[in-house]
């Protein structure tokens, strides 16, 4: 088996992710890690595939859906390697006034400790009279979750902004 990451992006509307996934089951393809989302009026799909066949099978079999959707598709073959990252064991939430550079001041603060950011979200909201920004991150932090809430803490006054640093239980199984 060979990977892919595979990068769709439309217009947002019912059908996407059924197309999607049914021309990948069609080419023999298994979804692994996989992130589907609408962000502003479209919709994306990040998602790494394996696949038995050659890569221009499983564009063949995308195909159809491209058309019929209008999606954008970007399939980047990748090296098959076996997952050794640590787990998320911290989660951080910022609220504030929607302004530039929220979310550079939070990942650089993180970055600055060695916080590896796993899962990121965010969303404007609110009026356009008082815009509101909410973040959420989850990732690992090496030195622990006391290391978090020390980097961030000067942002609440600097950005203007409220942060939650929360620890994270890894399920077992």
């Amino acid at each position: 088996m060979s990977q892919a990451l595979l990068t769709v992006i439309g217009e947002d509307r019912p059908g996407i992710v059924a197309a999607v996934t049914q021309a990948l089951f069609t080419a023999d393809c298994s979804i692994g890690d996989a992130s589907m989302m609408r962000l502003g009026g479209y919709f994306t799909i990040m998602q790494v595939i394996d696949y038995s066949r050659d890569l221009g099978s499983v564009e063949m079999a995308l195909d159809p859906a491209i058309k019929r959707l209008n999606l954008r598709v970007h399939l980047d073959p990748i090296p098959s390697v076996a997952v050794t990252a640590a787990l998320p064991n911290t989660r951080v939430t910022v609220y504030g006034a929607d302004h530039p550079g929220i979310v550079a001041g939070v990942t650089g603060a993180l970055a600055a400790i060695g916080f590896n950011v796993i899962d990121l979200e965010s969303e404007s909201s609110g009026s356009a009279e008082r815009p509101l920004y909410v973040m959420v991150i989850q990732g690992y932090a090496p030195d622990g979750i006391e290391s978090v809430r020390q980097a961030v803490l000067p942002l609440r006054e600097k950005e203007g902004i409220e942060v939650g640093v929360h620890p994270l239980e890894a399920a077992v199984f």
